[in-house]
């Protein structure tokens, strides 16, 4: 290790950099960190016994007496042990991490520290933008939290402890936020060492249990860079994996563990909760996706964790949340066919309850058909903006797009609203450009159906794909409102092909279903897409990512 340096007068804040293998990003992330100002009085490299070139970048630095690179000799097997020894090597009264593929923006630093030292902080959080790679699409991480435009109320405030704020538990990343060293230190506070993954998850519950003075800010703070095509995906993204589950729930149970350790039981079911409503649907909408032995396994191995979760906890979820652990915990197995496609899109983010509607003995709505007869506990109480309508769709592509929806019944719940309208919105999935129409919902079998026309010269963006997601705004006659993403129906299989625009302009097009159903509308036009088959690659370009 490096001979620790005497704190520099003007500077307050520590910059921990963890680096494996990552000689083509570590660079900029030092860079991106040196950049903040004078406030930076080091930024500490921990280098976790990289097997590449990432020592000679790190050599690269030795100009800048701010770099110190620690070197382990030993590759720890996670994130935990490199963070530790970044915490333990600083010098500064603050802390900060970088992971070595992300990026601080510009003024970070000065912003969080102006905040730490106007509110005492002991911690002071800020946004973190999750940047699409290669596309580059931006998304704030935990925008309820976070994205004041998404009705966000936290940023400006200072919470002494966020037991009256349980909802901060969502936020479980450790880079979007400025820590008071001695803070950490007084509570002995650090990551789980070794190969444990998640470790982010424990170590933001044990600064939560710690009841620290917690600023929080609309600052950008950090770019973390989502790289789905990576030759090694980073651990969030490996999801495909049998062991990622398992990790997640571990690392989920020692966080209810250290609440109760700390005596914080209102952040233990927080977490819980937190659990049903963000990180189970995350991957049962993906179930379709893996193979029998996977569903098997994830299906045993979710069913004994849930089994202990306090009723309190399920209760405070949202009701598909709380369904969906119902289902759970009553199925010894995991179901096929229709019956699986009822769970996964009940954990789409749009949640929505796909027909057949079938009912118990008695009458009463269920999830699941009988033997097991899953009530779906809570449906006749929702509002109409939280109903899971479900709304199938047909896309047909020329010079203009057409969209035909069907609006299902649920349970006689959107009969009674008497719906009369519906708005399509088409979002693009880079820019988030917005195209809509709208059109009278007419009466149609047991449920409705509209049909809608956009031009399609407002859906072709020039020199790249343009890929959009499809949905539907419901307008009930009492002035209430619901949405929906719209769905692929079943039997859906997909089209590609070309058609021709206005003026006789060539346009490839794709219309898939996601995972969870949801339709896709994916275009290309002119000479790009011409040159793209010509060359092999529209078949790639068009994959699903």
């Amino acid at each position: 290790m490096s001979e620790t340096p005497r704190p520099q007068a003007a500077a307050r804040v520590s910059v921990v950099v963890i680096a494996y293998n990552d000689a083509a990003h570590v660079g900029d992330a030092v860079r991106s960190a040196l950049a903040q100002g004078e406030a930076v009085g080091e930024v500490v490299v921990v280098d976790d016994a990289s097997g590449d070139t990432t020592p000679e970048v790190l050599a690269s630095f030795a100009g800048e007496p701010r770099v110190r690179p620690v070197i382990r000799r030993e590759n720890s097997g996670g994130c935990g042990t490199p963070r530790n020894d970044g915490i333990d090597a600083a010098v500064h009264p603050y802390v900060l991490f970088l992971d070595s593929d992300d990026l601080l923006l510009p003024g970070a630093v000065d912003g969080l520290l102006a905040v730490a030292t106007a509110r005492d902080a002991d911690v002071v959080a800020g946004i973190c933008v999750r940047r699409e790679l290669p596309e580059g699409r931006e998304t704030v991480w935990a925008p309820s939290l976070y994205d004041v435009s998404q009705g966000a109320t936290l940023p400006g405030t200072v919470l002494d402890g966020v037991e009256g704020h349980p909802e901060f538990v969502l936020d479980t990343l450790s880079v979007n936020k400025l820590y008071r060293r001695d803070f950490l230190d007084r509570h002995a506070i650090r990551f789980p060492d070794g190969a444990f993954h998640y470790e982010d998850f424990v170590f933001s519950a044990r600064v939560q249990a710690a009841t620290p003075r917690l600023a929080v800010t609309d600052v950008p703070v950090y770019v973390w860079h989502v790289r789905r095509q990576a030759a090694t995906l980073s651990i969030s993204l490996r999801r495909a994996s049998p062991a990622n589950w398992e990790h997640r729930i571990a690392a989920h149970a020692a966080v209810v563990e250290v609440f109760r350790a700390a005596g914080r039981s209102a952040l233990a079911r927080a977490a819980q909760t937190k659990f049903l409503d963000y990180d189970l649907p995350m991957y049962l909408r993906e179930l379709p996706q893996r193979t029998a032995d996977y569903r098997a396994g994830w299906w045993t191995a979710t069913r004994a964790h849930l089994t202990g979760f306090e009723a309190a906890a399920v209760a405070a979820a949202r009701a598909p949340s709380r369904w969906l652990h119902a289902g759970l915990v009553a199925l010894p197995a995991v179901p096929g066919g229709p019956e699986l496609t009822r769970f996964v899109e009940l954990a789409a983010p749009r949640p929505r309850l796909v027909p057949p509607y079938p009912r118990a003995e008695d009458g009463a709505p269920v999830l699941s058909a009988a033997p097991a007869d899953v009530p779906l506990e809570g449906l006749a109480e929702l509002a109409p903006g939280e109903l899971p309508v479900a709304v199938d769709g047909a896309v047909t592509v020329g010079a203009s797009t057409r969209l035909t929806l069907t609006v299902h019944d649920l349970y006689g719940r959107v009969a009674a609203l008497r719906p009369g309208a519906v708005r399509v919105v088409l979002t693009e999935r880079v820019s988030a450009d917005e195209v809509s129409a709208d059109a009278p919902l007419v009466p149609s079998g047991e449920g409705w159906t509209a049909t809608v026309s956009v031009p399609t010269s407002q859906l072709v963006r020039a020199g790249r794909l343009a890929a959009w997601s499809l949905g539907a705004e419901l307008r009930y006659a009492d002035g209430s409102t619901g949405s929906a993403e719209v769905r692929a129906p079943r039997g859906f299989v997909g089209r590609r092909g070309m058609v021709l625009g206005r003026l006789g302009r060539v346009l490839l097009v794709q219309v898939v279903a996601s995972a969870r159903r949801g339709l896709i509308l994916r275009l290309a036009g002119g000479g790009l897409g011409a040159r793209q088959v010509v060359s092999g690659r529209f078949k790639r370009l068009f994959a699903m990512r």
